[in-house]
């Protein structure tokens, strides 16, 4: 058979992450903290930035000289604008205490059940979900059934030992383990390295087939880094599976790494939360974040921009262009939280008027559609952010939850429920306390209509003792 060589054209359409784009999604999962360490060491690599100490970035960062990479002008404009809401808090309120400022980390299983309680289980699928959540270890795999070398019989001995123990049907499981490893963080709940590997490609959109095959039967070559058998075995050049391994480099074998045990940490509140007149306004804390400027003598050197070798000017230019992108999606960072704040402030202002006990049923979609943003970034954004409110500091993540439909027609978080709960218990005789039933009783006279043994799940989630052993006789 003869072989000849030609040329075609075809029209595809594929994803792209550019840099600036990957920056901006890295930036607005970081924590404050997080936030600050990564500014000060792109400060120490890149010599174009500086600290705007005397705050003067707006009125000295104007570049006449107009660059063809780059948008200078355009830049220079939108860049140095002060955030939404931005301001310094030097001096501390009364309430800024250090005690106001503990929080505890929360475990990868907390983070897998409160997204599990906010997404469209059926009630057989939640029990199976609790099922595998309670079986996710802490590098984020689910360890259940036997190990076996053969994938396929492990994969499927997991299935049967989850149906055994849970008595759901085989759909029902399957179901359950498929949307729980579509839960942040990517690749939890996965069996396998090769499964884990796989869900982080998909959810990246990854629809690159070199690096699909080289998941599914290259590993092994992967591990031994013998890429030349890997492009013989797939009969394609050396660069091609360069470009698939940059890719792959880049996915996590340990998602739940991020998430480690119960612990108790200081933490600085992203915003602050603050009634004024009858309103309340959203005020984003920039104390200890740098704001940042480009160098002066590098704003020189872009005037002279004839002047000076050329690797010396493509350097110069490359910096540049990073230092534009930090700045850009710091900022951007700065305006998603100010606008996820001002929306839970629209749908929590019960909660903001009178305390934890108001607080309402909401989850991320009704937010990501008040806002204009899609759901995995109203995620990103309630991750690892805290609000000083008049009750306290809360993660974001605090004031999404799911609910019930009270008497009155109103609804009603499971948190408030929980809080009310503790509450009566709180009040209770200390020498009479209450059994759940009689708390049961309780609650349904304030219109909440739970069963006992939910009020039962609440509290040992609370760490609350059944009614014996709250009995004091002193």
């Amino acid at each position: 058979m003869a072989h000849e060589i030609r040329q075609d054209i075809r029209l595809t359409q594929q994803l792209v992450m550019s840099p600036q784009l990957q920056l901006a999604i890295k930036l607005l999962q970081l924590s404050r903290l997080e936030l600050e360490e990564v500014v000060r060491e792109e400060m120490e690599a890149n010599p174009v930035l500086e600290e705007d100490v005397a705050g003067e970035a707006a009125e000295t960062v104007s570049v006449k000289k107009e660059e063809k990479e780059i948008d200078w002008e355009a830049y220079l404009e939108s860049c140095y604008e002060r955030p939404l809401g931005g301001t310094n808090f030097a001096e501390e309120s009364e309430e800024s205490s250090l005690e106001a400022t503990l929080t505890r980390t929360i475990t990868l299983t907390e983070h897998l059940m409160w997204q599990m309680h906010l997404s469209p289980f059926t009630l057989e699928e939640t029990l199976a979900g609790e099922f595998i959540i309670g079986n996710i270890d802490e590098d984020g795999y689910l360890r259940v059934g036997e190990n076996n070398r053969d994938e396929k019989l492990y994969l499927k001995s997991v299935t049967d030992e989850i149906v055994k123990a849970t008595g759901a049907v085989k759909e029902v499981v399957e179901s359950a383990l498929k949307k729980i490893q579509q839960f942040d963080p990517a690749g939890v709940g996965s069996r396998t390295l090769k499964e884990c590997l796989l869900i982080q490609a998909e959810f990246l959109e990854c629809n690159n087939h070199v690096i699909k095959e080289i998941i599914n039967n290259h590993l092994n070559n992967l591990e031994k880094k013998n890429y030349k058998a890997i492009a013989v075995a797939l009969k394609i050049p050396i660069d091609k599976v360069v470009e698939a391994l940059k890719v792959i480099m880049g996915l996590s074998p340990r998602p739940g790494s991020a998430y480690g045990q119960s612990e108790t940490n200081i933490i600085i509140p992203d915003i602050y939360i603050q009634k004024t007149g009858g309103d309340y306004v959203v005020l984003l804390n920039e104390n200890g974040l740098p704001r940042l400027k480009i160098s002066s003598y590098y704003k020189e050197l872009i005037r002279n921009n004839g002047r000076g070798a050329d690797a010396t000017k493509a350097y110069i230019q490359e910096r540049l262009r990073s230092a534009k992108w930090l700045i850009q999606s710091i900022h951007q960072r700065q305006r998603t939280i100010y606008k996820v704040a001002q929306s839970i402030i629209k749908f929590q202002r019960d909660f903001l008027d009178n305390g934890v006990c108001y607080l309402k049923p909401l989850i991320l979609r009704d937010v990501a559609a008040d806002i204009g943003m899609h759901e995995s970034t109203v995620s990103r954004v309630t991750t690892n952010k805290y609000a000083h409110t008049p009750h306290g500091i809360f993660e974001l993540k605090y004031f999404f939850s799911a609910g019930i439909e009270r008497d009155d027609g109103t609804g009603m978080a499971f948190t408030s429920i929980m809080e009310k709960l503790k509450n009566i218990c709180e009040m209770e005789d200390a020498s009479r306390p209450l059994s759940d039933q009689k708390i049961t009783d309780l609650l349904k006279k304030s219109g909440i209509n739970i069963a006992r043994r939910t009020v039962t799940k609440y509290r040992e989630a609370m760490d609350i003792l059944p009614a014996n052993g709250r009995k004091r006789l002193f």
